[in-house]
């Protein structure tokens, strides 16, 4: 297919296995990375990959790659005499193969690689020009597997029907497409497609229902992206689906906040010291006394003052996060992920609160003495306030969901979905991903405060349901274990809150705005804190405005806008009222008209939050508000 996409889209939202409409209305899904960055004769001879190299080490420690690659452009002309990097650009299959003709019904199902639009045949023969149109309906599974709706099992009512005669799609009337039904030319009793798409927790109709012996019908494994029909192995139920369905892919995006001064050869430097003999003993003693991570930096640079000369205190606790996290792994490997994203937002959390001045990142401090304590006391809920001027995010696709947007996955299991043939060469090893500069606000609360209020009994009673609501979702659809906390939603609902305000008092468009959140109860290094940014790619929050709302004089004032808005929602009483609500009933008190942003702003999908634990509502407790 023939259709320009941006570069950033091919991350998310029409990366490898995504599906995308181009302007004459065909639908295609998205190649695997084999095909990438490969010319119109399928070769790389005339490609210069250093073009396209990003590097992120944290990154690329979580993910177990070399390198990510920013993807191909399209050129028609070279800057140098060599030719390199021209005519690249990344495939796309045409899917769904099964068409129909609006008009007569008749099906045809096309090739992946045809790009032209056919004639139906039936009204060619009668002297009539009508084109065909790809069927609304797909199928896909939890495993993230892709295929055409069965039409011929579906109207036959057989997992393996031996007819070959003609289908027809045709509507028997009204405007819903489950009115429509399938016809053969064999003479089998039409089927409807009523009910097709209907599922719940036990599995689905369209598994449950096709086959007419009552015996079950399961996915088979397709993944028409990497251009073949050959299925694996899958005991999984099939799931109609209609093709622009919300739910027909979620692109599973790793982010990073680029830190600077440090590299793999510093970290690797510190592990290797940290292996000597009296090194480690004082770490496990550490470790038994129960010390936080500062204090074991303290006891380390006062036993190992001359060795740890040339490092500061940053570079010595993200040493030991990422020994932490390798001891971990050895232990435990499925848990390497999580631990491993862990240990990503611990290092960010300890470079935020500090004060940095280089060229891809500068933060400064702002005195929470200077601001207006009679408009709101700042220094009462948060420590410190920091304003980042510039800050570089690096993206990268890891891999895709389909059916639910948070299941747990293995990092290899998410890279085995959009490779064909897996590297073997570690540094072939890469996946894309893109580059995206900005600003923001990083608010980090006070512990001592957080720990009084999550203490409250109300506090405690108010998150109860939704950790119950949580834990029967990762009990029902493998989603990913996390800890619902107090702390948790109420810093969430709080960077919403914000958001919602910014984007009336900067003028930002609402998805120009992102949160990031660094959220933990551990003991031995807790975090509380909330960035608001912007980092869309292009112009739009670049030009210091919303680092400008974070100066004395107009936070608290955006603040306090907020939470007077946040205190009365235009559907009150309901809204306070109706209890768990939103996706997945994950919500309390939050909803479009109060809370909710758009879902690219958000790291949990618009789920975890509650206005009742942030500001005081009518009919909730006074003291389950943490702004109070």
């Amino acid at each position: 297919m023939r259709y320009p996409i941006r570069r950033a889209q091919l991350i998310s939202p029409f990366g490898t296995g995504a599906m995308s409409i181009s302007k004459n209305g065909t639908s295609a899904v998205c190649s695997g990375l084999d095909h990438w960055f490969k010319d119109r004769h399928g070769k790389m001879d005339f490609t210069d990959l250093s073009q396209y190299k990003i590097q992120e080490w944290r990154l690329e420690r979580m993910l177990e790659v070399s390198h990510f690659r920013l993807p191909p452009d399209f050129r028609t002309r070279s800057s140098d005499d060599n030719n390199m990097n021209m005519f690249l650009s990344v495939p796309f299959l045409r899917f769904p193969k099964w068409h129909y003709c609006p008009f007569c019904g008749q099906m045809q199902e096309l090739e992946y690689h045809r790009r032209s639009n056919e004639l139906c045949q039936g009204c060619e023969q009668k002297g009539y020009k009508n084109y065909l149109v790809q069927a609304p309906f797909i199928a896909i599974c939890e495993k993230g597997h892709l295929q055409d709706f069965p039409w011929r099992e579906w109207v036959h009512r057989q997992k393996n029907p031996s007819c070959t005669q003609t289908l027809y799609l045709v509507s028997t009337g009204g405007g819903a497409l489950t009115s429509m039904q399938v016809k053969c030319e064999c003479g089998i009793e039409p089927r409807m497609l009523h009910g097709v798409t209907s599922a719940d927790e036990e599995g689905t109709e369209l598994s449950r229902s096709l086959s007419g012996d009552g015996s079950e019908f399961f996915c088979q494994g397709k993944r028409p992206w990497l251009g073949n029909d050959e299925g694996e192995e899958c005991s999984c139920h099939l799931r109609a689906s209609l093709r622009s369905a919300s739910n027909v892919y979620f692109a599973q995006v790793r982010s990073a906040i680029f830190i600077p001064g440090n590299s793999n050869k510093q970290i690797s430097a510190l592990l290797s010291f940290f292996e000597k003999s009296q090194v480690l003993s004082i770490i496990n003693l550490a470790k038994r006394a129960n010390l936080s991570l500062d204090e074991t930096v303290m006891e380390l640079k006062e036993q190992f003052l001359l060795e740890l000369n040339g490092y500061s205190d940053s570079d010595i606790r993200r040493a030991l996060l990422a020994r932490d996290s390798r001891d971990t792994g050895q232990e435990a490997e499925d848990e390497l992920p999580n631990d491993m994203e862990a240990i990503l937002r611990q290092e960010e959390y300890e470079v935020l609160n500090g004060e940095i001045n280089q060229e891809e990142l500068k933060i400064k401090p702002v005195d929470l003495e200077l601001f207006e304590r009679n408009i709101f006391d700042v220094s009462r809920y948060f420590s410190n306030i920091h304003l980042i001027e510039k800050l570089k995010e690096t993206r990268v696709l890891t891999g895709f969901n389909r059916v639910f947007n948070d299941q747990q996955n293995d990092i290899e299991d998410m890279k085995s979905m959009i490779w064909r043939n897996q590297p073997t060469d570690f540094n072939d090893d890469w996946l894309p991903a893109y580059v995206v500069y900005g600003e923001g606000i990083f608010f980090n609360f006070s512990e001592e405060a957080v720990r009084e209020w999550e203490q409250r009994e109300q506090v405690k009673g108010r998150v109860q349901p939704l950790s119950e609501r949580y834990r029967h979702l990762v009990a029902n659809r493998r989603t990913r274990e996390k800890k619902i906390s107090p702390r948790f939603v109420m810093a969430h609902t709080f960077a919403h809150l914000l958001i919602n305000q910014l984007v009336f008092e900067c003028g930002y468009s609402s998805s120009s705005l992102r949160e990031r959140l660094y959220v933990s109860d551990n003991e031995a290094n807790p975090m509380c804190g909330v960035l608001i940014y912007t980092a869309a790619g292009d112009s739009d929050g670049t030009m210091g405005g919303l680092v400008r709302m974070g100066r004395p004089g107009y936070l608290e004032a955006v603040i306090l806008k907020a939470f007077i808005n946040a205190g009365w929602c235009s559907t009150d009483p309901v809204c306070t009222e109706i209890g768990l609500q939103g996706p997945d009933s994950c919500n309390l008190a939050a909803c479009h008209s109060c809370s909710l942003v758009p879902e690219t702003a958000c790291e949990e999908f618009n789920r975890f939050l509650d206005r009742g634990l942030v500001v005081p509502l009518h009919g909730v407790d006074p003291l389950t508000a943490f702004f109070n």
